[in-house]
């Protein structure tokens, strides 16, 4: 008598109680889905013909493996809340599926076969158009809490707290940049009856206000960033004198107060590392000046420098002296003529440019042909660099000054040739 109530499929009497196929053109053709999908044909039905689903409601819609054994009406029961009730209401989902199910058995098997399943896989695309931007990502739009997000409060007593009008908790002060911001969004409401206009103002309202916002928090991070706060209550000072650095000198300073305007496009590690490179940059000039001076002077290697500085350093010695003797003979007699002995001997052009550049030798050429050392200099360039030229087989027009006669021209050829700066073919 328990078998009058089942059913089974005409084609391999395979018991379909639970699942069948019955032909809508024949009467009593029942087939079960695997015959059903492999076409079977009896009597005058085909293949072809219409068919419908007959169930019990008790079979697995995922098969027999799947976890929690939920049958297809407890399927349809819960696509069914889904749709009514959203989302998330997984207690109200619960409820409209069966007092089997609990809450959290209805949202793991919703997830787990409908949405991270091969049918969430097959129906949801990777990326979804038209999807609402979620404003509240770090990088996001103008509600990203990196705009709203606090700073650490600043440590400061309470006295200052109260000096300054500041409340670490909200890290807010009292008296905000641009304090009336908020007058802009205050009186602003959502109605369904707007048009468009008023709906495009509203949000022009909205978006001017985060600009403020954005304008805010920009001016607390700088002035967080530079120690602005530590330096109005003279806290800095005392900064500086624990951490030890270079001595600024003045015109650096100067040129750090014209330039603080950069300090709103730079952060303060940027601001320094910019003047710290500006002031290398000074100092690889001076080096590259004074080593471009020893080659003027044919100082070819490093060590001949010091030899050549401390030359200089007797030469100016001698004329520090000679000032001397020179002021005291000026101010009490001529006892001290005799005293300056050789250093006199070069008065008529020492005090003039280029004066240290020459030689002992140059200087005796130069006094004797009352040649400037400028114009000395400026004549023996232009000898050298013809003879050069002259060497490599490069035609050399020269282009002696108009001031040099003959005899001043013989008389430098003949001291370049004896001293070894041009060949004797040359001159």
């Amino acid at each position: 008598m328990a078998d009058l109530g089942k059913k089974y499929c005409v084609n391999c009497l395979a018991d379909v109680t639970n699942l069948r196929l019955r032909c809508t053109d024949c009467p009593d053709i029942e087939l079960c889905p695997e015959c059903f999908s492999a076409g079977a044909e009896l009597g005058n039905h085909r293949r072809w013909h219409g068919y419908q689903q007959v169930d019990g409601g008790r079979f697995s819609l995922w098969g027999p493996e799947a976890e929690g054994g939920w049958t297809s009406r407890e399927e349809q029961s819960l696509l069914d809340a889904i749709e009514q009730y959203g989302f998330g209401n997984w207690e109200d989902m619960a409820a409209h599926v069966g007092a089997s199910r609990t809450p959290q058995e209805v949202m793991e098997h919703y997830v787990t076969m409908y949405i991270h399943g091969n049918l969430g896989k097959a129906c949801i695309p990777d990326s979804i158009p038209n999807r609402v931007t979620d404003h509240t990502c770090p990088s996001g739009g103008p509600l990203s809490p990196s705009l709203t997000t606090p700073l650490p409060p600043l440590d400061i007593s309470l006295a200052e707290q109260q000096q300054l009008g500041y409340m670490p908790l909200r890290d807010d002060y009292e008296i905000e940049y641009d304090q009336d911001a908020e007058k802009l969004i205050s009186g602003l409401s959502v109605n369904y009856d707007d048009e468009d206009v008023e709906i495009e103002m509203k949000r022009a309202h909205v978006d001017m206000y985060v600009r403020k916002l954005r304008e805010r928090q920009r001016r607390k991070n700088i002035a967080r960033d530079y120690n602005l706060v530590p330096g109005f209550l003279g806290r800095d000072k005392k900064d500086k004198e624990k951490a030890p650095k270079r001595k600024i000198t003045k015109e650096e300073k100067e040129q750090r107060v014209r330039l603080r305007g950069l300090c709103q496009f730079m952060a303060h590690r940027e601001f320094e590392d910019f003047f710290e490179n500006m002031h290398k940059e000074r100092v690889l000039r001076a080096k590259v000046r004074e080593l471009q001076r020893y080659r003027r002077n044919g100082i070819t290697r490093l060590e001949e420098s010091s030899e050549y500085e401390a030359a200089r350093h007797k030469r100016e010695k001698r004329k520090e002296n000679k000032s001397v003797v020179t002021s005291k003979r000026g101010s009490g007699g001529g006892g001290g003529i005799k005293e300056e002995g050789k250093d006199g001997e070069f008065s008529a052009i020492e005090n003039l440019t280029g004066f240290e550049l020459l030689s002992d030798r140059e200087k005796v050429l130069c006094n004797s042909l009352n040649l400037s050392p400028a114009r000395y200099l400026t004549v023996k360039t232009i000898i050298i660099k013809d003879h050069l030229q002259k060497r490599q087989g490069i035609p050399a027009k020269s282009r002696l000054p108009s001031y040099l006669d003959k005899v001043l021209k013989k008389r430098i050829l003949t001291f370049l040739t004896e001293s070894g700066w041009i060949s004797r073919d040359a001159s």
